[in-house]
């Protein structure tokens, strides 16, 4: 069994309030969740309305669909052209 973290960094462009930015971090997720079937949450920068720290678990039994799934993933935040990730990274257990 292998568990799986991602962490983003992510840059919201048009985003001008808290209230912006908890519309388009909530589309991405529901986005990610519907998608992957993954756990996602809010976890960093949570009172700048221009970034947003997301989360990413997933739990498989091959390393390979960790990766894969993560690199899906900033590939389907970054089509929508909302947002922009910035930085990631992955740790696997």
């Amino acid at each position: 069994m292998f568990v799986g973290v991602c962490e983003l960094d992510v840059f919201i462009h048009a985003s001008g309030s808290l209230k912006e930015k908890r519309f388009v971090v909530k589309s991405i997720k529901d986005r990610v969740i519907h998608k992957f079937n993954v756990s996602i949450a809010e976890t960093d920068h949570l009172d700048k309305w221009q970034r947003a720290g997301l989360a990413v678990a997933v739990v498989t039994n091959e390393q390979s669909v960790i990766e894969r799934t993560f690199s899906e993933i900033i590939k389907l935040i970054e089509a929508h052209g909302e947002a922009e990730v910035v930085r990631h990274s992955v740790q696997i257990y």
